[in-house]
């Protein structure tokens, strides 16, 4: 690799530090990276603008987070949580359980872990605390460690970037992470059950019986989205990016026609803070397309996996030292940054040392969403901290323990892949 490679890193490196927009910051380097060559600096905006307007997936995105956010400015959310509240509300601890479960079901939504956060995340945290239930510390905890499943569970807006740089197919990624997505959850549950029977925390009360059906009517139609995004795509119906499209109609006219929570002016407000948050996303791949380039020409990933090969690595030392980079990597850099312009790196190497992709698919997000939460640049950390105005040292001392569940359970996806490719065989998958 040359001189000037190492140049354009330590420009990103700086340009980062300093509180630069790391998308700005890769795009900056890459013109000086041309610059330093004598090639043309216009190839950067070349491979943005191919890379952006070539990408059909790409769609996807923006149509998800419009989606989500319809279901925080409407009353969607408000159904889902009478209905975990219903079902799960009940035992020791409740109030975490129902945070987890809500965020399942939500994931099956918005796909983002940012937006579970913010939107079905403010709810739980404010009736956890009501009253001095939990301590706000603990229930930013818990909401941190819960929204990290988001993405794991279809839809995933870290799946289609991954899809993007790896030419695997969405829908087998969706389809990778249901299991292990559920297995996360069920893990946090435990713990959550464990920490609630050691503090004390309360039981609510139970929601009667004969009320079950009536909270679960009123639920359905937000219960029914992730249904018709699934069915949608792998009946054949839809491909994904048509079914983000259905998904975002739906969310639309439950919210405005049939729960009349949302009025033409929160639909357009709706619209202009989708459309911020997909320019963000959008400056941040167009940076990392612009950088790729750079990489590819200085053959980072062939110098990579020489390197590697060199070592004798197994699978198995390959996918802990995967592990080990990207949980270092996610405390300190953005998880998107990671899958856009890292993953590509050890891609090669993970192809010839046999491991599948949709399998590497799954353990990259499952760690990019596990830095999410750790400290200390860990972007769900100051969400929750905002919402809950507790000690960010307090809410990191109560995660601790979620944070060590979520890496066991990455140690069993990593190293149990048919945990992740039953389902997608089932529908066809030949990997």
């Amino acid at each position: 690799m040359s001189w000037e490679f190492g140049v354009a890193v330590s420009l990103i490196v700086s340009l980062a530090i300093i509180g630069l927009p790391i998308g700005h910051a890769m795009l900056a380097s890459s013109v000086f990276y041309l610059l330093l060559q004598g090639q043309d600096m216009s190839i950067a905006f070349e491979q943005m603008l191919t890379g952006l307007y070539g990408s059909y997936v790409l769609l996807a995105i923006p149509l998800f987070i419009f989606a989500a956010d319809l279901m925080n400015v409407g009353s969607l959310s408000d159904k889902l949580l009478d209905f975990c509240r219903a079902f799960v509300g009940r035992f020791r601890g409740g109030l975490g359980h129902v945070n987890v479960v809500s965020s399942l079901i939500f994931s099956g939504m918005s796909g983002s872990a940012i937006a579970d956060a913010v939107g079905m995340g403010r709810i739980i945290i404010n009736l956890m605390t009501k009253d001095g239930k939990y301590p706000p510390a603990y229930a930013g905890a818990i909401t941190a460690a819960s929204a990290i499943i988001g993405p794991i569970i279809p839809p995933s807006i870290p799946m289609v970037l991954y899809a993007l740089v790896s030419d695997t197919s969405i829908g087998f990624l969706f389809l990778g992470g249901v299991t292990p997505g559920l297995v996360l959850g069920i893990m946090l549950m435990a713990m959550n059950a464990w920490q609630a029977r050691i503090h004390g925390y309360p039981v609510e009360e139970s929601v009667p019986l004969r009320e079950l059906p009536r909270v679960t009517l009123r639920a359905v139609p937000a219960l029914l989205m992730p249904v018709i995004l699934l069915v949608g795509i792998y009946g054949g119906v839809t491909t994904p990016t048509e079914a983000a499209a259905l998904a975002a109609l739906y969310a639309f006219l439950v919210s405005t026609v049939l729960y009349r929570s949302v009025s033409l002016r929160m639909a357009y407000k709706t619209v202009r803070n989708s459309a911020k948050s997909t320019a963000a996303v959008g400056f941040l791949i167009a940076g990392a397309l612009a950088f790729n380039y750079v990489v590819t020409v200085e053959q980072v990933p062939n110098v990579i996996r020489d390197a590697l090969g060199d070592t004798e690595l197994t699978w198995v030392t390959f996918l802990l030292l995967v592990n080990l980079i990207l949980l270092l990597l996610g405390c300190l850099l953005e998880a998107n940054a990671i899958l856009l312009v890292i993953v590509p790196i050890f891609l090669p190497t993970a192809i010839s040392l046999g491991i599948d992709p949709v399998h590497f698919g799954v353990i990259v997000v499952v760690n990019t969403m596990i830095g999410l939460a750790t400290p200390p640049y860990g972007l769900l950390l100051f969400v929750v901290t905002s919402i809950t105005r507790s000690p960010i040292r307090e809410t990191i001392r109560h995660l601790l323990p979620f944070l060590a569940i979520m890496i066991a359970g990455l140690v069993i996806i990593t190293f149990l892949p048919d945990l992740v490719l039953w389902l997608p065989r089932l529908y066809g998958y030949g990997g």
